[in-house]
């Protein structure tokens, strides 16, 4: 009977230590979670940059293989011409503000003395 005793107290005591370990030792269930919440945030990521590079890709193999992204390129970023096109440059001018005058500030309400 003794040692039925010490049996279910050892029992008791390696079930008290394992559920320590499950919650609060390494490896945790407070780990797995933390864990999990990094690798979805870091899918989430890499679907970003799959895309970014799979549109960097595609405009690589455009620029490889068609004239047209090419002369776009050329037109937009370093502003060539074909031969015999025109180049009009449309530049707009800045409204010029207009100072108030004396006769339209209305100032303090007391007129100035003559």
């Amino acid at each position: 009977m003794r040692g039925m005793r010490w049996l279910l107290l050892v029992l008791v005591l390696l079930l008290g230590w394992l559920q320590y370990r499950f919650w609060f030792g390494p490896g945790s269930s407070g780990e797995v979670v933390a864990l999990e919440n990094q690798v979805a945030h870091q899918k989430r990521e890499n679907v970003g940059l799959q895309q970014r590079n799979d549109a960097l890709a595609a405009e690589v193999e455009d620029l490889k293989s068609g004239e047209a992204a090419v002369e776009e390129r050329a037109r937009s970023e370093l502003g060539m011409i074909k031969p015999g096109e025109k180049f009009y440059r449309v530049v707009e001018t800045a409204p010029v503000p207009i100072a108030p005058t004396a006769q339209d500030d209305p100032g303090d309400g007391q007129e100035e003395p003559r």
